[in-house]
C-alpha cells in the first residue's frame, strides 16, 4: 500500500508541481560577433510547433522583416551578417553563426522583397506567423551601417507531454488495491488458524490424500495482476507513440526548397503596396511635369516617353499626356514563379482617366532594387487579355520556343516587319481584333506620308529592342510577349532648297519646324503580343500596343 501510494503521488506529480512548462525561452549568446544583419533562419519558425515568439532589444530604430529564405539571402548577399539558425540542447541558448564579408549594406527599409516589416525603436516584441505557406526568413538590421541589435530571445512552445503519469497512477492505485487486498487474505488466514474451521478440515483431509490445495483464488489474483499488467503497458505504449513525434518520410527537409521554387516573387499585398507606389510616384511626375520625381519607381522605355512627353507639353498645350497610370481598378495580376533575376510582373489596370484596360510592366532588375515601370501599354479595344494563371507562371527567355508556335524573339520581329511593310510575310500570321486599330492605323499613317510628300523622300522602320522582350506562359500552353520597338520615321529633301516641315510636338524636340537637310523623328513603341502554343492554326494577336515621341533632330 505504501508503495502504490508512492507511485501515485509520483504520477500526480508528474501532471501537477512537475509538470513541464508549456514554453521554453532560448537567448542569443552574449559576445557574439557584430554584424550590420542578422538573419534568423525560417527553421527556427516550425522547430517545435505552435507560434514563436521574438523579443527584440536594441539601442535606436531597427527593422524585422520577413521575406522568403532565398530572396533574404541575396539581399544579404556578401555583406557581413549573423545567422540564428539552432537552439542549444538544453533550450537556454540560440545558436549563432557568423560570416564576414562587407561591413555595411544599404538600408533594407522599404525593399520590395519583403511581404512584411515591423519598425521598432528600442524594443520589440513579435509573433512570428507566415504571410502564406512555404518557408519565410527574417531579417534584422539597423540602417545598414550600425551593428544589428543583439539582445535577442525567442519563446518556443514545449513539449508538455507525461507519457508516464497516467501509467503511473494506474500502477499506483492498483498497488493500493492489491495492498488491501493481501491484508484481508492475510487476517482470514489468521482467524483460521485459532480454530478447527471447515477450511482447515479440508484442506487436512485433502493432504491427507496426497491433493494439493485449491489454487483457485491466487489463480483469480494472478489473472486480475495479469490483465491490470497488459492494460498499464498498452496504456503507456499508447501514451509514449502519442508523445513521439510521426517519424518523417526521407527527403522531406528538401520539399520545402521545392515549394519556394516555385512560388510566385510576390503575394497579393506586396504587389498592391508596390502599385501604389508606383501610381503615387507617376502622379506626382505628371502633375508637376517633372520627370526626376518618377526615377525612384519609372524607368527604361516609360521614363524615357514620359521625360519627352512634359518637355513637349511645356511647349505645347495641346500635346495629349500620357495616360495616367492607376493602382486601381485592378482587373489581373502576371508574377512570375521564376526566382531569378531580373524579374518581371504584370498588372492590368483600368481606374480614371484609362479608357481602355493598361497592361503595367514592372522589373526588378536586382534583389536590393525596387521594381520599376518600365512599360505602360493599352489593351487594343477589340481584344482580350489572355488567361494566365494569378498562382505565378513561367517566364521564358525570348529565345525560347518551348511549346510555342513562335518564340519572343520571332513573335516581336514578324511584328515589327509587319508593321514596317503592307506586304509582309507576317500578314497573316498576326491579326488584330475587329476594332484593333493599330496595326492598320501605322501602315496607313506611313503610305500617306510618302503620298504627300512632295518635297521629300521618307522612309520607315520599326526595330525590336531584344533586352526589353518579357515572355510569360499563358494557361492554354502559349505566351503572352511584351517589349519595346524602335520606330524610326526619316525624311530627305528631294531637291536642293526644298524644306521640310515638321509638328508642334516634334519642333519642341528638335528646335524648330523646318530643315532644308533632312529630319528624324523617333518613337517608342510598347506593344504585346500573344502566341499560340505549338501545333495550334492560329494567328497571333496584337493584345495592346501605343507609341510616344521620344526624340525628334535635323540632319
Amino acid at each position: 500500500m505504501l508503495l502504490g501510494l508512492l507511485t501515485l503521488l509520483a504520477g500526480i506529480g508528474q501532471r501537477t508541481i512537475w509538470a513541464p512548462s508549456e514554453t521554453f525561452t532560448a537567448s542569443a549568446p552574449a559576445g557574439a560577433a557584430a554584424a550590420p544583419l542578422t538573419v534568423i533562419d525560417q527553421k527556427l519558425r516550425t522547430l517545435h510547433g505552435g507560434t514563436v515568439k521574438i523579443n527584440i532589444q536594441g539601442d535606436g530604430n531597427f527593422l524585422l522583416a520577413s521575406g522568403r529564405p532565398d530572396d533574404v539571402d541575396a539581399w544579404v548577399g556578401k555583406t557581413a551578417h549573423n545567422t540564428i539558425n539552432g537552439v542549444s540542447e538544453d533550450g537556454k541558448s540560440l545558436s549563432v553563426e557568423h560570416a564576414d564579408g562587407e561591413g555595411t549594406a544599404p538600408n533594407p527599409a522599404g525593399s520590395d522583397l519583403w511581404v512584411s516589416s515591423e519598425n521598432a525603436s528600442g524594443e520589440l516584441e513579435y509573433t512570428w506567423t507566415p504571410p502564406a505557406d512555404g518557408d519565410w526568413s527574417l531579417l534584422l538590421a539597423a540602417d545598414g551601417t550600425k551593428p544589428a541589435p543583439a539582445n535577442i530571445s525567442m519563446t518556443f512552445p514545449n513539449d508538455t507531454s507525461t507519457p508516464w503519469a497516467v501509467p503511473l497512477m494506474v500502477i499506483g492505485s492498483i498497488l493500493i488495491l492489491g495492498g488491501i487486498v493481501l491484508a484481508l487474505l492475510s487476517g482470514r488466514r489468521k482467524d483460521g488458524e485459532g480454530g478447527d474451521s471447515g477450511f482447515a478440515r479440508r484442506a487436512r483431509a485433502r493432504k491427507a490424500q496426497g491433493q494439493a490445495p485449491s489454487s483457485s483464488s491466487s489463480s483469480r489474483v494472478t489473472m486480475v495482476a495479469a490483465g491490470v499488467a497488459a492494460a498499464v503497458l498498452a496504456g503507456s505504449g499508447a501514451a509514449a507513440q502519442a508523445a513521439s513525434p510521426s517519424p518523417q518520410p526521407s527527403g522531406s527537409a528538401s520539399s520545402p526548397a521545392k515549394e519556394a521554387s516555385g512560388s510566385p516573387v510576390l503575394l497579393d499585398a506586396q504587389f498592391r503596396r508596390i502599385l501604389e507606389q508606383v501610381s503615387s510616384a507617376t502622379d506626382a511626375g505628371d502633375a508637376a511635369k517633372d520627370a526626376a520625381k518618377l526615377t525612384d519607381r519609372v524607368a527604361g522605355p516609360e521614363l524615357e516617353v514620359r521625360t519627352q512627353n512634359y518637355k513637349i507639353r511645356s511647349q505645347v498645350a495641346s500635346y495629349e499626356p500620357r495616360m495616367p497610370v492607376r493602382s486601381t481598378k485592378l482587373l489581373t495580376t502576371v508574377v512570375t514563379s521564376g526566382r531569378d533575376w531580373p524579374r518581371s510582373v504584370l498588372a492590368v489596370t483600368q481606374g480614371d482617366g484609362n479608357v481602355v484596360p493598361q497592361i503595367l510592366t514592372l522589373v526588378q532588375q536586382s534583389p536590393r532594387e525596387n521594381y520599376k515601370l518600365m512599360e505602360t501599354t493599352p489593351l487594343q479595344p477589340g481584344t482580350t487579355f489572355p488567361n494566365i494563371s494569378r498562382g505565378g507562371t513561367e517566364t521564358l527567355a525570348a529565345s525560347d520556343k518551348s511549346g510555342l508556335l513562335y518564340s519572343g524573339e520571332e513573335a516581336m520581329s514578324g511584328l515589327a516587319d509587319r508593321l514596317t511593310s503592307a506586304d509582309s510575310p507576317f500578314k497573316d500570321k498576326l491579326t488584330e481584333g475587329e476594332s484593333s486599330p493599330y496595326i492598320a492605323d501605322t501602315l496607313s499613317y506611313q503610305a500617306e506620308v510618302v503620298k504627300a510628300g512632295e518635297n521629300g523622300n521618307f522612309s520607315f522602320t520599326h526595330k525590336v529592342v531584344p533586352e526589353s522582350t518579357v515572355v510569360f506562359r499563358t494557361s492554354d500552353g502559349g505566351a503572352l510577349v511584351l517589349g519595346r520597338i524602335n520606330f524610326g520615321f526619316e525624311g530627305t529633301p528631294k531637291a536642293a532648297g526644298d524644306k521640310l516641315s515638321i509638328g508642334d510636338d516634334a519642333a519642341a524636340l528638335a528646335g524648330g519646324k523646318e530643315t532644308t537637310t533632312g529630319m528624324v523623328l523617333n518613337f517608342a513603341e510598347s506593344m504585346a503580343v500573344y502566341v499560340p502554343p505549338a501545333g495550334s492554326t492560329d494567328p497571333m494577336k496584337l493584345v495592346a500596343a501605343t507609341r510616344g515621341l521620344v526624340g525628334a533632330s535635323f540632319k
